[in-house]
């Protein structure tokens, strides 16, 4: 009689949870040197689009992102838990430091190109689908959405900005931005309709100066 191989040892697998950013900032306060390392990797992508999304400028989106994470290792213990989340704390503190920029320079410059967060605002063809790859069409039209984004009140903007490009929930989007959910809700909604706005008025645009050709 053939007896069977031996089966290999199960292994139970654990599944390794990363520490949340509350969790982070809790070890940084402690004096844990790498748990603001951590906390810094994960939020400054995000935290440098917005700067750059609402400045349009390279340079002060940086200079922004840089000013916010010094505000955190000296204003550590600021931050509330009971009013929203730590990125939304930072987004706060990156609001702040913009809108001082805005006192000193009141200049607007164009918005920055990256257009990777643009893609799911560009408006869909006529079959449904949205327009992918290096196309002249997609590529003008994430530049129109880039141009008129910049162009919508700071308000509009900032709802704009988080809730579509950040993907922000609303309820974190209010307590960023300091105001009711329903407010958030109204500003998005009306500056959805600006932007529809703004895109057909470009439209029209191209359309009078092509037929003047």
């Amino acid at each position: 009689m053939l007896r069977g191989r031996p089966g290999r040892p199960k292994v139970k697998m654990t599944r390794v949870t990363e520490p949340s950013d509350e969790d982070l900032l809790l070890r940084m306060l402690a004096g844990e040197e790498n748990a603001f390392v951590v906390l810094y990797r994960r939020r400054h992508p995000a935290i440098y689009r917005f700067a750059l999304h609402m400045s349009g400028n390279a340079s002060v989106a940086e200079d922004v992102t840089q000013e916010v994470f010094m505000a955190l290792i000296r204003d550590a213990r600021r931050f509330d838990p009971t009013r929203g989340t730590l990125g939304g704390f930072l987004f706060g503190i990156a609001r702040n430091h913009l809108r001082k920029r805005w006192e000193q320079d009141q200049r607007l410059v164009p918005m920055g190109d990256d257009d990777g967060q643009f893609q799911r605002l560009v408006p869909r063809n006529g079959n449904g689908s949205s327009w992918h790859g290096e196309s002249l069409i997609a590529q003008e039209a994430k530049r129109q959405l880039r141009q008129a984004i910049s162009t919508l009140p700071e308000n509009y903007r900032e709802v704009v900005v988080l809730c579509e490009l950040e993907e922000m929930s609303y309820e974190d989007a209010a307590a960023t931005l300091d105001c009711p959910v329903g407010t958030v809700r109204s500003r998005l909604h009306r500056a959805r309709a600006l932007l529809c706005e703004k895109l057909r008025e470009a439209r029209t645009a191209r359309r009078v100066t092509a037929v003047g050709e």
